[in-house]
């Protein structure tokens, strides 16, 4: 068996430079590929041994090992011009296969390749990473470095890579997972990047796929090292896109931002895209943009930004000393400050778990005005938690119970408290729907024959335990369901379901989940896809109505869907957002009670199946916190406002 992969990869091999020499030579042309495929596989395509995408890819190989062998290297940016015309006379790639559409496999153009080497300033001391690697390209005319990692999901992308790049290490993880997966002793100072810019390994498509490859690179990024990256287009500083923006580079300088508007045209798409270089350390993010049509019109014009080393461990930046008062003229005369200054570096947000402590003494009620007191946690004290920015009070009979003594220690982001994203009542509700969700109910159940409850069986399963939020308006409920499932994300459980009103509210709680850290994308509706068909969103957190979870077709139905994509080992959160909505699901008493079987039974179903996970029931309710002075009255429902 090992023979007979040796002679294969001797082939490919030998076909690669085969079709180098046509690309030196200028006869490259479509009729020498399709024969050199011919020979590499013994017989034509007709017979599905391979397809013309194939042979481009193996095009886009040949041309990697042509750029490797340039020789003069440090003069690239003077050659741009005569790599575009040598790829120019090439074939043009006018096939698509599905492979390629979902990993996203639009190699980069060799002239924008070189390009980016140039931006780069590669150090002979460099560890280089390129996380999408295909096949190549944009390291090819890289010169000689400390060491090279390149990583390529696709199993036979990798395959021609071993053999254009012998001394490289090469993996094939998902490039949006680096962060977490690459082995720990990868510390690149230098990553080139081109990473799929619509579509993510599980989720399908997924308009952000390139922001999380490039967060994931920057968080991998050693201090003070160089990204170049190539970005799509839309992804700029306008209104809508500018907080993802900012949070992606906060850590970060951007040195040159490029906008190419024809630049893919011989991969057979017209995308215009962006080309950032991004250095580790905090400084400006918002450069001027150099826009050109070309790359050869770029390479005339870019500035060539040298390499810095950032000290991990620099002393904060100097304030500068206060003006006295005195005469414009003196003022004018005065000794301008030169001394450079160093900036701190940026440090990544740690997990940790949440710093609090409890009371075996409930807290002494305040002053009471009505009906109501001003409502504080009873039982917990959360070091440096701020209170929430609007006073809240519970009724009086609500507040005379003090909660019970929790022992659950949720682990977030140290980011939640340094930057207030959660107020003390907000994470107190991370606590007791944690401290909720390690219980059981006791004895053993199994679903009811008739309605929706359950009822003691000695051959059932154990219940575990829901938490019901029913805080009044403006406490920020969707920011606290959307804690909840950040404390389980960051405990490894990547999986959650949102259930809601109706789909305008998916924006509402992509705002909440943004507002804790997340990004937007996390949180996918199930409508994305047919009712028969499988859920490809691996992790993340599935949105869903309560009018799409009873909704069935004669061979299929959500619910099945929804459970299918859980899996039988779900143990995430299930979020019931607006669960008046279930009102009447379990039937009632009277003549004209509803009958259960036409209420949202598909609910509770979801519930009982997934009992591994964890259920949050959010609503509003009178008799819970409310925002508002000494002498707030109740509210009327509705969606909380953004804390």
């Amino acid at each position: 068996m090992t023979d007979l992969i040796e002679q294969s990869s001797q082939k490919l091999d030998a076909a690669i430079t085969e079709i180098q020499h046509g690309i030196a030579t200028g006869m490259a042309n479509k009729q020498r590929l399709f024969g050199t495929m011919r020979q590499l596989y013994g017989e034509g395509s007709a017979n599905g041994a391979w397809c013309q995408r194939d042979a481009f890819d193996l095009l886009e190989a040949a041309l990697t090992r042509h750029m490797a062998g340039l020789l003069d290297k440090p003069q690239m940016l003077t050659r741009i011009s005569e790599i575009n015309a040598l790829i120019e006379a090439l074939p043009t790639h006018t096939v698509r296969s599905e492979d390629q559409i979902r990993y996203q496999q639009f190699s980069t153009p060799a002239d924008l390749a070189a390009l980016c080497v140039i931006l780069a300033q590669p150090l002979a001391t460099d560890i280089v990473l390129e996380p999408s690697a295909g096949h190549g390209a944009l390291v090819a005319t890289l010169p000689s470095v400390s060491a090279l990692h390149l990583n390529e999901i696709d199993p036979r992308r990798r395959e021609k890579l071993a053999l254009l790049f012998p001394q490289a290490t090469i993996t094939g993880i998902d490039g949006a997972m680096l962060a977490s997966h690459l082995d720990a002793a990868v510390q690149p100072s230098l990553i080139l990047m081109n990473p799929p810019f619509s579509r993510s390994l599980g989720r399908g498509a997924d308009a952000f796929a390139a922001v999380r490859h490039l967060r994931a690179a920057i968080t991998r990024l050693r201090q003070g090292g160089r990204i170049v990256a190539i970005m799509p287009d839309w992804f700029t500083t306008s209104a809508k896109l500018a907080k993802i923006y900012d949070d992606t580079f906060a850590s970060c300088t951007v040195r040159t931002s490029i906008r190419l508007d024809k630049c893919y045209h011989k991969q057979g798409t017209s995308v215009a895209v962006r080309l950032y270089v991004i250095d580790k350390i905090p400084g400006q993010i918002r450069p001027a943009v150099l826009a050109r049509e070309t790359v050869a019109d770029v390479a005339s014009a870019v500035p060539i930004v040298k390499r810095v080393t950032a000290q991990p461990d620099c002393e904060p930046r100097a304030a500068l000393p206060k003006a006295k008062p005195g005469g414009l003229f003196k003022a004018m005369r005065a000794t301008p400050i030169t001394k450079p200054v160093k900036a701190r570096a940026a440090q990544a947000p740690k997990i940790e778990a949440l710093a609090f402590s409890t009371l075996d003494k409930p807290r002494v009620l305040g002053e009471q005005s009505g009906v109501y007191i001003p409502y504080r946690p009873s039982r917990v004290d959360i070091v440096g938690a701020r209170e929430h920015p609007t006073p809240l009070v519970e009724s009086v009979a609500m507040g005379s119970i003090p909660a019970p003594i929790p022992d659950y220690v949720p682990a977030l982001q140290d980011r939640v408290l340094q930057e207030s994203l959660l107020s003390e009542a907000q994470i107190e509700t991370v606590i007791y729907a944690g401290n909720a969700w390690q219980q059981y109910l006791p004895g053993l159940f199994v679903p009811a024959e008739e309605g929706v409850g359950l009822q003691l069986e000695e051959q059932g399963r154990a219940y575990r335990k829901g938490y019901f939020l029913g805080d009044g308006t403006g406490a920020g409920k969707g920011r606290q369901i959307a804690a909840c499932i950040l404390d389980g994300w960051l405990a490894g459980r990547r999986k959650a379901i949102w259930v809601s009103k109706n789909e305008s509210l998916l924006e509402d709680a992509r705002r909440d989940w943004s507002a804790v850290g997340g990004l937007a994308a996390d949180i996918q509706p199930l409508s994305n896809w047919k009712i028969d068909q499988a859920v490809p969103f691996r992790e993340g957190i599935l949105f869903v109505t309560y009018p799409t979870l009873r909704s069935q077709r004669q061979d299929a139905t959500r619910l099945k869907q929804l459970l299918d994509w859980a899996g039988e080992d779900f143990d995430g959160v299930i979020a019931f957002d607006e669960s008046h909505e279930m009102g009447g699901v379990a039937g009632g008493e009277g003549p004209n009670a509803p009958d259960p079987s036409s209420q949202h039974t598909a609910v509770p179903a979801c519930d009982h199946e997934l009992q591994g996970g964890t259920a949050v029931h959010k609503h509003h309710c009178a008799q819970a916190r409310q925002p508002g002075g000494a002498d707030a009255r109740p509210t009327p429902d509705g969606r909380p406002e953004p804390v």
